[in-house]
């Protein structure tokens, strides 16, 4: 058996691929039916709803329990990498795209005065960070695909 297959038999690593695949595809198509437009970006982007940080590393540490039990050091890893990953999300990540909005705002309103020395080309990214809920959800997703992966 090759790397490959070795990978996609692994069903630690699969469980963490579908919560991230699957929160990816739910964060696009909620964001289309709020907008009413198709955003592709969403697809692979960070920020919105549900978190795929959050379903990606709670799939990982459910599948881990599942496979190795709550005892093991496969479990206690991935247990400490989520609950890092979602405090940064609803922390430095959140924060990085509220304060990223509040700069597009302040540079609209300046390029409205009329200044031409700052630059309107490029908006900064404002969907980094979650919610605490948006979290709550991708952790909820990740806890039930790492179960159904792992029951296959």
């Amino acid at each position: 058996m090759n790397s490959f297959q070795m990978l996609i038999n692994n069903r630690i690593f699969v469980s963490a691929a579908c919560g991230w695949l699957i929160a990816q595809i739910l964060k696009t198509l909620i964001h289309m039916f709020f907008t009413k437009k198709f955003v592709a970006e969403r697809l692979v982007g960070s920020g919105g709803m549900p978190s795929s940080h959050a379903a990606t590393v709670c799939a990982l540490a459910t599948a881990s329990n599942m496979i190795y039990g709550a005892g093991s050091f496969e479990f206690a890893i991935s247990l400490i990498l989520a609950l890092i990953v979602m405090y940064d999300a609803m922390g430095v990540r959140r924060e990085t795209g509220i304060q990223a909005k509040k700069l597009n705002d302040i540079i609209r309103i300046f390029a409205e005065m009329g200044r031409t020395d700052i630059s309107t080309d490029e908006k900064l990214k404002e969907f980094v960070g979650h919610t605490p809920l948006q979290v709550l959800m991708g952790a909820i997703l990740g806890i039930i695909v790492g179960m159904v992966v792992c029951s296959l």
